[in-house]
C-alpha cells in the first residue's frame, strides 16, 4: 500500500522548510530512502552529491537518515524527535539550520552531537502537558526519565513534584490499557511510586493478556520491580518465568529466592544473571567481595559455564571494589579505579585463574591508561603503587593470554574494537582460531570472525572446512549481515577456501550460490570469486562494479583478485583507479585504505573513523613512498577526519593521551600537504 503524505502533516510541513535551506557553504542532503540508513550511508550519499553538483568538499552539509525517519508515523505525523545529522564546520551548519519550521523547533546539541528538530507544545502552570496532545505528553515523559546521575550499577531520577505524580497516577486510574501503560509505569517506578492497587491491575491484564509469553509486553520491568519491592506473592512465579532478563530486578532485592533462580540462570553463562548472583551472593552470604568471586568462578569451572561468565563475574567484582563512575560522559579518569581494580585482579593469587585469565583480557588495551592518569596523580605513594601493579600485571600477561581469545558470543562491535590487535597472528593465536572452528559450539559471528583471519593471514587449512562442511546447509545458509564488520559472511569464505583448495566441495558450494532463494545471498554471491581467481571472474566482478550496483565489498573483491593474477600489491592496482571512470570515490577510498595491509583487508562498507585499524592503515597509505601523490593524498584525507584527533573519546578501545598526542604531531608534521590537498 502507497501512504501519500501531504502538506499538512509534519512530515509535509518539514520538508518543504527542508527544501528552503543552503547556501553560504551549506547544503542539505535531500531526505532519505532506506539505502541511508546510517550516519555513514549520509557521508557517503554527501560525497556523492558533491561531486555530482560540483560542490567543494569543504562544504557544510546536514541530513537525516532512515533510522532518525522512524520518528515518523506512515501518516507523516511526528512521533519523535528528529535527529539531524551533519558534516564540516558545526557553526556554519547551525547557522544554516536556524530555528527550524514555524511550530517546531531545533536544539543545537554541540560539536559532538545531532541536532534535534521536534514540535513546539504546550503546558499548563504545573508544566503539565494536555493528555490528548500526544507531542507534549511524550516531551513531558521524556523530561522526567532523564537520569539524573547513572552508573552501572544504579540509576538516579529527579524526584516528582506533587502535580507531576498526580497527573501519572491519573493516567493509571482507569481500565488497564497496557500499551499506553508502558508510557507511566516507569517514571512512577523509577521513583518506587506505583501503588499496591495499581500493580495488581497491571499484574492481572499483563498475566491475562500474554499468558505463556510475559517477556512479550515490553512494559514488564518497572511492575515486576514493583511485586518485588512490594514483597507480591505472585512477584517469583513471574520472574521464573521471564527468565535471566529479570536478573538485574532480582539482584536489587537479595533474598533466598533471587540467589537461587539467579545461580541457575548464571550457570547457563549469562552475564547478567552472573553480576546478579554475585550481588546477592556479595549481599546474603560473602561480605568479602574477592572471597564471593573466588567461590562463584569456581563453581562457574566447575560447571563448565562458557568462559563469557567468567568476564561478567570480573565486572560485577571491580564494581563491588570501587566507587561508580558516571557513565554518560565521563573523564578519561573517572574510570581509572575501574581500570586499576582490573589490573589488580590480574595479579591477585586469592583468584582462580579463569577469572584472573578474564582480568587480563579486560586490562589488554588499558595498562597505557593506568600509567598516564598514574603519573597525574598528586599522590607520589599512590602514583608508585599504581605504576607497580601495571609492571606486576605487564610481567604475567603473555602467559595469562597465551592460547585465549576473544569472546565471540558478544557484540560484534567489540570483536571490530579490537581488530587491530589481529594484524599478525602469533602461533598461539592460530591454534585458538583452529580449535574455535572445530568446535561445534562456535556460533555463525565467530565461525566469521575466526575463519575471515585464517583465510586472509593464509593460515586456513582442509581441516577448518571439513569441520564446518557438517554445519554449512543447516547453519551457515542463514543470513548474516556484515555491513558493519571487518569480516564477510563466513559462507562467502568457507567457498573461497574451498575454491583455493581444490576441495571437492567447492562444486556443492557454487551449485548452492548459483540458485535463486534465498535472496540475501544475491548481493554478496560475486564476492566468492576471490577464491581461485581468473580472468573470467575478473571481467564478471568488473562488470557489476561499472554498473552502478550497491557495493557490499565488491570493488574490494576485484582489487583483491586482481593483485592475485597480476602478482602485485592491492594498493597499486586500487591507485589506477583514481582516475577510471566507472567507480565511485567514496568506494574506492575506502577499497584503496581497506588493502593497504593484504594479509588483513577491512571489509568494513565504510572508512570507520573510531577505529585503531582504519586510523593505522590511513597513515601508511598517506607515508607510502610507492605511491602516487593522488593516492597518498586520500590517505591523507581519512587521517585528518579520524576520530583519533578530533573526538578522541569516541575511539574503541579507548586511546591514551600519549597516542593522541602522537597523532596530532603526526598530522602536524604533514601541515603542508594537508593545505596543498
Amino acid at each position: 500500500m502507497v501512504v501519500l503524505v501531504g502538506l499538512n502533516t509534519d512530515l509535509g510541513r518539514i520538508k518543504a522548510w527542508w527544501r528552503t535551506l543552503g547556501g553560504d557553504g551549506f547544503t542539505v542532503l535531500p531526505p532519505p530512502t532506506r539505502s541511508r540508513y546510517t550516519q555513514s550511508d549520509g557521508h557517503e550519499d554527501a560525497a556523492e552529491l558533491f561531486a555530482t553538483r560540483g560542490i567543494p568538499e569543504t562544504a557544510s552539509f546536514a541530513y537525516w537518515h532512515w533510522q532518525s525517519h522512524d520518528a515518523f508515523a506512515r501518516s507523516g505525523d511526528l512521533r519523535g524527535v528528529l535527529y539531524l545529522h551533519w558534516g564540516g564546520d558545526h557553526a556554519t551548519v547551525a547557522t544554516g539550520l536556524g530555528e527550524g519550521p514555524p511550530g517546531y523547533r531545533i536544539v543545537n546539541n554541540g560539536p559532538q552531537g545531532a541536532f534535534q528538530l521536534d514540535k513546539v507544545t504546550a503546558t499548563d502552570a504545573d508544566g503539565l502537558p494536555d493528555p490528548e496532545d500526544t507531542a507534549g505528553v511524550r516531551q513531558f515523559l521524556s523530561r522526567i526519565d532523564e537520569p539524573r546521575r547513572r552508573t552501572a550499577r544504579s540509576t538516579e531520577y529527579d524526584p516528582l513534584a506533587r502535580a507531576e505524580e498526580r497527573w501519572l497516577h491519573d493516567r493509571l486510574s482507569g481500565p488497564v490499557d497496557l500499551d499506553a501503560a508502558v508510557r507511566f509505569t516507569a517514571p512512577l517506578e523509577h521513583r518506587q511510586a506505583l501503588t499496591p492497587d495499581e500493580t495488581a491491575r497491571l499484574l492481572s491484564a499483563w498475566r491475562e493478556t500474554y499468558a505463556g509469553r510475559l517477556a512479550a509486553w515490553r512494559g514488564w520491568r518497572p511492575v515486576l520491580r514493583a511485586l518485588l519491592r512490594q514483597e507480591h506473592p505472585e512477584a517469583w512465579d513471574v520472574a521464573a518465568e521471564l527468565g535471566a532478563d529479570a536478573s538485574h530486578a532480582l539482584a536489587a532485592h537479595p533474598s533466598p529466592r533471587s540467589l537461587e533462580l539467579l545461580r541457575a540462570w548464571a550457570l547457563t553463562g549469562d552475564g547478567g544473571a552472573v553480576r546478579g548472583w554475585f550481588r546477592a551472593h556479595h549481599a546474603l552470604r560473602e561480605p568479602d567481595p574477592v572471597r564471593a568471586a573466588h567461590a562463584l568462578s569456581e563453581e562457574l569451572t566447575d560447571r563448565t559455564a562458557p568462559e563469557a561468565a567468567q568476564t561478567g563475574l570480573l565486572h560485577a567484582l571491580r564494581e563491588a571494589v570501587t566507587d561508580e563512575p558516571e557513565t554518560r560522559r565521563p573523564t578519561a579518569d573517572a574510570f581509572f579505579p575501574l581500570l586499576l581494580a582490573t589490573i589488580r585482579f590480574a595479579t591477585d593469587d586469592r583468584l582462580p585463574r579463569p577469572l584472573r585469565v578474564a582480568a587480563a583480557k579486560g586490562a589488554a588495551d588499558t595498562a597505557g591508561r593506568v600509567r598516564e592518569a598514574a603519573g597525574r596523580l598528586t599522590d607520589a605513594a599512590e602514583a608508585a603503587d599504581a605504576l607497580a601493579a601495571v609492571e606486576r600485571y605487564e610481567t604475567v600477561r603473555d602467559d595469562l593470554l597465551a592460547g585465549t581469545g576473544p569472546d565471540l558470543t558478544g557484540y560484534e562491535g567489540g570483536l571490530g574494537d579490537i581488530y587491530h590487535r589481529y594484524r599478525t597472528l602469533s602461533p598461539a593465536d592460530v591454534r585458538w582460531l583452529h580449535d574455535r572452528l572445530a568446535d561445534p559450539s562456535t556460533g555463525v559471528q565467530g565461525i566469521a570472525f575466526c575463519l575471515e583471519l585464517l583465510h586472509a593471514h593464509g593460515e586456513a587449512t582442509e581441516a577448518d572446512l571439513v569441520a564446518l562442511l557438517p554445519r554449512w546447509k543447516k547453519e551457515l545458509t542463514k543470513q548474516y549481515r556484515t555491513t558493519y564488520t571487518e569480516w564477510r559472511h563466513p559462507l562467502v569464505t568457507l567457498t573461497c577456501l574451498a575454491l583455493d583448495l581444490e576441495h571437492p566441495a567447492a562444486a556443492d558450494l557454487l551449485a548452492w550460490w548459483s540458485k535463486p532463494k534465498p535472496l540475501w545471498k544475491e548481493p554478496v554471491r560475486l564476492l566468492t570469486h576471490l577464491g581461485a581467481p581468473d580472468e573470467e571472474k575478473a571481467a564478471e566482478l568488473w562488470e557489476f562494479v561499472v554498473s552502478g550496483g550497491h557495493d557490499t565489498g565488491h570493488l574490494m573483491t576485484w582489487v583483491l583478485l586482481r593483485a592475485r593474477l597480476d602478482g602485485t600489491h592491492p594498493l597499486h592496482v586500487a591507485e589506477k583507479l583514481i582516475a577510471e571512470q566507472g567507480t565511485r570515490d567514496y568506494v574506492l577510498h575506502r577499497v584503496l585504505i581497506g588493502v593497504a595491509d593484504p594479509a588483513q583487508p577491512l571489509w568494513h562498507y565504510a572508512i570507520d573513523r573510531r577505529s585503531h585499524s582504519w586510523w593505522q592503515r590511513a597513515q601508511e597509505v598517506a607515508d607510502d613512498p610507492r605511491l602516487s601523490d593522488a593516492a597518498r593524498a586520500i590517505g591523507m584525507k581519512a587521517a585528518r577526519e579520524h576520530h583519533i584527533t578530533r573526538y578522541p573519546d569516541q575511539v574503541r578501545p579507548p586511546v591514551t593521551q600519549g597516542e593522541v598526542s602522537a597523532a596530532r604531531a603526526w598530522l602536524e608534521a604533514r601541515a603542508d600537504r594537508t593545505a596543498a590537498d
